[in-house]
């Protein structure tokens, strides 16, 4: 597939965050965190399951943020980049260790273990109406 060049920033968010945020098996606990931290936190898990279970239209239209998806020409394209992401995916845990809110943006810090390999990975979020939404990762 060719990515078209406005949507490389779309497709290089989704190469980071997918593979931290789509591990196979239980999805990310939320009930160690309270009030937005929370609902950032059940944000990334609805991500995951979304992600786990192969589910793009829901990952485009409900998970990732508006910044990201504008970029693309559809909904279609967008499900298509998300497609291509899954297809590499394994199976690996993922633990929410912190969460900072700021406003209508958050930083989550979460764990993944793959292959017996933990990686900290920084996922960005934004508020958007009532709802958080996946912005990026570093």
């Amino acid at each position: 597939m060719t990515i078209p060049s406005k949507a490389l920033p779309m497709a290089a968010c989704l190469a980071a965050a997918l593979p931290v945020l789509a591990g196979c098996g239980e999805t990310a606990s939320t009930s160690s965190f309270k009030g937005e931290s929370r609902n950032v936190a059940q944000t990334i898990s609805d991500f995951q399951s979304d992600a786990m279970s192969g589910n793009k239209q829901k990952l485009c239209a409900n998970d990732l943020a508006s910044m990201i998806t504008a970029r693309l020409k559809s909904s279609a394209e967008c499900e298509a980049l998300v497609k291509e992401q899954l297809t590499d995916l394994d199976s690996f845990g993922l633990t929410i260790e912190s969460i900072a809110v700021t406003g209508a943006s958050a930083k989550a810090r979460v764990k993944s273990t793959w292959s017996g390999k933990s990686k900290i990975t920084t996922i960005s979020l934004v508020k958007e109406g009532s709802r958080w939404k996946v912005a990026g990762a570093e």
